[in-house]
């Protein structure tokens, strides 16, 4: 399976645009006898693939693989681009593709060898990186049945702790006046810009208004071409988060309701596209602890002389520069804390029980989203830490084939979590999924 995350590696593909990408794990789980479907929720690189009886539980385990632009690299501890390639691998999900697809073959095997009832199934998960392609799978309905879902993430440790992400929504505003010389005839023109800095005046007076730990950032994406002309066009780009997703929407209409009310003041128009939208992850300890038990229990990463090397010299390119030893060590399980990121796993997360795990694909250190990160991955390095990952996934599904009640246990606790009246409602609202949003 790693020739196959090299492959994905030497070919970078940006989200909505990993044609080649999926059809070569396509083709790896039609080899192991899957079953698959493409084109799921609207999106031509997104597929389910399935495996085994319809009579029992349904494991789901999840596999991105867009690449990101702008992060051309060679598999060599020092900053070097790759001459054709202006994309690049920078969160590892060429690894995360592969390392998911080898671990729902081996429990696809697993099951059928031992007799289990119960489907396995991967989804190919599309643009995760500002796309939110989990997002429109799980407003399709394509993750309805399903039990349980595993899925796991390149990084520079090892973990299976579980904690909270932030939903987010993300948009664009766009507003249309009246140009006209600035000087001139200033009386003639009706600002655009003007309605956007009202716009932005009203989101920090609101900040005062809002739970403290929301986030709103914002940038102008346009704000006019010429300091003597009255901009007829502005746009303002911002995301919105928090912890609960109920707060971010009822904070993103509010800022919808302040940008209508500046155009009005401004005798503009405005025009609202949502870009994104995502739910916080829902953690889930019952799956958290059966994850961690099964990550302590795979044969852990191990490297020779020349990664220790390799990693050596990558690390002093490095801002922080922890012992090389966290690669090999599985950090202390914590349920319930909060990252401030977000991800589209979220959405997956409020569907069906859900859980995840990081294992040490780069340096220590290593930030996502460098070039750091694709240098490893293209390498030894990151092979290792995703084959770890790909054991730890594979055992907790059989674990969870085997022993129904833990998937009872962990629908209690999901059940819960979600509280009275709970109904899933996308926060990408019903538009389609921006398929070009990576074309430039």
């Amino acid at each position: 399976m790693m020739d196959v995350a090299q492959q994905i590696w030497q070919n970078p593909e940006l989200g909505y645009l990993e044609t080649e990408t999926a059809a070569l794990l396509i083709s790896e789980l039609e080899g192991h006898g899957f079953l698959t479907e493409a084109g799921v929720g609207d999106m031509p690189t997104a597929f389910v693939a399935r495996r085994g009886s319809g009579d029992g539980p349904v494991i789901a385990i999840l596999a991105e693989m867009d690449a990101l632009p702008g992060f051309s690299q060679a598999a060599v501890p020092h900053e070097e681009a790759v001459a054709g390639l202006s994309s690049g691998h920078a969160c590892g999900h060429h690894l995360f593709g592969a390392g998911s697809v080898a671990a729902a073959i081996a429990l696809a095997d697993y099951a059928e060898a031992q007799g289990l009832a119960g489907e396995v199934r991967l989804y190919g998960t599309p643009a995760e990186e500002g796309g939110s392609g989990k997002a429109y799978l799980a407003r399709s309905g394509a993750l309805d049945d399903v039990d349980a879902v595993l899925h796991w993430h390149p990084g520079g440790s090892n973990s299976a702790s579980q904690g909270a992400s932030l939903s987010n929504v993300s948009a664009k505003f766009r507003y249309r006046g009246q140009a006209a010389h600035a000087a001139l005839a200033p009386d003639q023109g009706r600002s655009a810009l003007d309605a956007l800095e009202a716009t932005t005046f009203m989101i920090n007076l609101m900040r005062e208004h809002v739970p403290q730990e929301a986030r709103i950032h914002y940038v102008i994406s346009n704000g006019g071409a010429a300091p003597n002309v009255v901009p007829d066009f502005a746009e303002l780009y911002l995301y919105v988060r928090h912890q609960d997703p109920a707060v971010v929407a009822d904070i993103y209409a509010r800022i919808q309701r302040a940008a209508e009310g500046a155009a009005m003041g401004t005798e503009t128009e405005v025009e609202f596209e949502r870009i994104s939208g995502v739910y916080s992850v829902l953690p889930n300890d019952t799956l958290g602890r059966l994850m961690d038990q099964n990550l302590r229990a795979a044969t852990p990463i191990e490297w020779d002389a020349d990664e220790t090397a390799f990693a050596r010299e990558l690390q002093a390119t490095l801002r922080k520069q922890p012992d090389i030893s966290e690669a090999f060590e599985i950090e202390d399980y914590d349920f319930g804390g909060v990252g401030y990121y977000s991800s589209d796993v979220g959405d997956v997360s409020w569907i069906a029980p859900t859980v995840g795990l990081s294992t040490a694909t780069f340096v220590p250190g290593t930030p996502q989203h460098s070039w750091q990160a694709v240098a490893a991955g293209g390498m030894s390095i990151g092979h290792k830490g995703t084959a770890y990952a790909a054991r730890a996934l594979a055992a907790t599904g059989a674990e969870l084939l085997q022993t129904p009640e833990l998937i009872d246990q962990a629908k209690a606790e999901f059940l819960n979590a979600w509280g009275e009246g709970f109904e899933y409602e996308a926060l990408v609202g019903d538009r389609m999924p921006p398929l070009d949003y990576r074309v430039e």
